[in-house]
């Protein structure tokens, strides 16, 4: 039975609420602790090895905190650890990316107008590509550039241009940015899982054993920690690029997503200045601006592919396979004439420029190659097309329907 394909799309929604609430979790336990270290205000009154205190006000009561900058002289009984929100997160969006990057791998991993590859290749690159940063990240931070900070995140970022313009070579633009924030969060959630965690875990054993801890660990920590901290904003923006075509469906996309974390330093140094200083450089967000105008700018530049170009490029098998089946031409002519107005390289409905998402639904290839989605939104959903452009009756829905179901049931 085809409504398989409804469980499986309230599994990805399952998993993408989850991944969202920890996310959500991950980055304000983040920010809140940079912030804090940077508040931090010295007491000669504190206990020895104490750092700084802070002072704050909320929920109608104080909080008094105090840091140990290496460790306190024994070991609390109470000790609160900060990494389930990292690792449920990286998790949970992992299993995002496979459930729809890898099974819908077909119509939302692959660009066929890019290069032609297997969907078995395509998987290899998603998968395998996300450790190589954290491969070569790891390895900077261990060598000589640790001495050299700016010079370490220069490299990185980099190394992220470089796999922005790799991932656009051939993956479709959504999967490209996607994967981009997906190669930047496996760095940030590494740096907990292999770095922070252990450095903090021998800290402690040092401290139950009664050996004074080293304070190199410490500053390890801290070091990841800051990079983590970078990368946050950056990372929000690729994950939430998939929703906005001028982001992930442009021409120059990948310069885009490669100036997005130019904007994620300039925030982040902005806010970090002023939790330290009281008070923030406003010529970051001069910067910001300009920036954010010339990725607009980019995004206008149109060079894709043409109508023409769709309607001569031959099928693929998992476009073919719905374009040959029973009651097709039918739903093409539905999709046709309740969709294309909109979903078209030249949308023709009042003043939209682009269309919804990028999905393109004017030639037999393109509506067969979105047939599930068309199946999701406008056949057993109301979802598409919006009741305020077009009145689609329930017979018209019914022959997508119908025409999706006689695929499924083969």
């Amino acid at each position: 039975m085809y409504d398989l394909a409804v469980i499986w799309e309230w599994i990805a929604f399952s998993v993408r609420w989850l991944h969202v609430i920890t996310a959500m979790a991950w980055i304000g336990a983040s920010f809140y602790f940079i912030a804090l270290d940077l508040m931090l205000k010295p007491n000669p009154a504190l206990p020895d090895g104490a750092y700084g205190e802070e002072w704050e006000v909320h929920g109608g009561g104080f909080y008094h905190t105090v840091k140990y900058l290496v460790a306190p002289a024994r070991m609390p009984e109470h000790l609160t650890w900060h990494k389930w929100q990292s690792y449920t997160t990286w998790l949970s969006g992992a299993a995002l990316l496979m459930i729809i990057y890898w099974v819908g791998g077909e119509l939302f991993l692959l660009d066929p107008t890019k290069v032609d590859l297997a969907l078995w290749q395509g998987i290899l690159i998603s998968g395998g590509s996300l450790t190589i940063g954290w491969l070569l990240y790891d390895q900077m931070c261990k060598s000589k550039l640790s001495d050299h900070p700016t010079v370490l995140m220069l490299l990185l970022f980099v190394i992220l241009v470089i796999m922005s313009w790799g991932y656009n070579q051939i993956f479709t633009g959504r999967a490209a940015l996607l994967h981009l924030g997906a190669f930047t969060a496996t760095i940030m959630t590494a740096n907990v899982f292999f770095q922070i965690m252990p450095n903090q875990r021998i800290v402690v054993e040092d401290l139950k054993a009664g050996r004074t801890p080293d304070a190199k660990y410490g500053k390890i920590a801290k070091v990841r920690s800051t990079h983590n901290n970078y990368l946050t904003l950056p990372v929000v923006f690729l994950m939430l690029s998939n929703h906005y075509p001028l982001a992930f469906g442009t021409e120059y996309s990948w310069i885009i997503a490669s100036l997005i974390f130019l904007t994620g330093v300039t925030i982040r140094h902005y806010f970090n200045t002023m939790h330290a200083t009281g008070k923030g450089p406003h010529w970051t967000w001069g910067v910001t601006v300009i920036l954010m105008v010339v990725i607009a700018w980019l995004s206008s530049v149109r060079n894709g592919e043409t109508w023409e170009d769709a309607e001569a490029r031959e099928l693929t098998p998992y476009e073919q396979k719905y374009a040959s089946a029973a009651g097709f031409e039918e739903a093409y002519d539905t999709v046709l004439g309740n969709c294309s107005m909109c979903h078209a390289r030249e949308p023709v409905y009042g003043t939209m420029k682009w269309a919804p998402k990028k999905v393109y639904l004017e030639t037999p290839g393109d509506v067969a190659r979105q047939a599930d989605q068309i199946y999701l939104q406008a056949g057993i959903s109301h979802a598409m097309p919006p009741p305020s452009a077009v009145q689609m009756d329930e017979e018209a829905r019914q022959t997508i329907i119908a025409w999706v179901r006689e695929v499924r049931e083969q």
